[in-house]
C-alpha cells in the first residue's frame, strides 16, 4: 500500500461537501510531477485530504476508489483524474505549523515543495499525521 496527500481549498471542494458527495474524481491538476504521482496511486492507497490556503490543515482521510484516467474535464491527453472515497474525518485536524514543528515530518513532500497539490507520503510520515490527529494510539 501507498500513502498520498491531497490538497484542496475548502472553499472550492471541502471536506464536508466530499462526504456529502461519497466519491468524487480529482481533477484539475496541471502539474506533471504531482499528474505523475496521480499516475502511480493504486485503488485502496491512503489519502491525507488537506484544506490549503484556509484552514491548511489535514482534515481527514480518503481511499482511492478508482486508478488513473484521462481527465474529462480537458481533452488534453496529458492529464488525468484518480477516483477518491472519503474514509473518515480527523479528530483533531493536524495544522502545517505542527507539521513543520515535527522532527519526523522534517523531509515531508508537503514541507519541501509546498505548492505540490498532490504529494507522496511515506508511511511513517502518515502514521505521525494520523498520531498528530488523534487517530492512532
Amino acid at each position: 500500500m501507498n500513502y498520498w496527500l491531497v490538497k484542496s481549498e475548502p472553499f472550492k471542494y471541502s471536506w464536508e461537501q466530499f462526504e456529502k458527495d461519497g466519491k468524487t474524481f480529482w481533477d484539475g491538476v496541471r502539474n506533471y510531477q504531482a499528474r505523475n504521482n496521480m499516475k502511480a496511486m493504486k485503488k485502496g492507497d491512503q489519502v491525507l485530504f488537506y484544506h490549503s490556503n484556509e484552514g491548511l490543515a489535514v482534515v481527514g482521510i480518503a481511499k482511492v476508489a478508482k486508478e488513473s484516467y484521462q481527465d474529462p474535464t480537458t481533452p488534453d491527453p496529458n492529464w488525468v483524474v484518480v477516483d477518491l472515497q472519503p474514509v473518515k474525518p480527523f479528530k483533531e485536524h493536524v495544522t502545517l505549523a505542527q507539521m513543520k514543528a515535527e522532527k519526523r515530518l522534517a523531509d515531508f513532500q508537503l514541507i519541501r515543495q509546498g505548492r505540490l497539490s498532490v504529494c507522496a507520503v511515506t508511511e511513517d510520515e502518515y502514521n505521525t499525521i494520523l498520531e498528530l490527529g488523534g487517530m492512532k494510539k
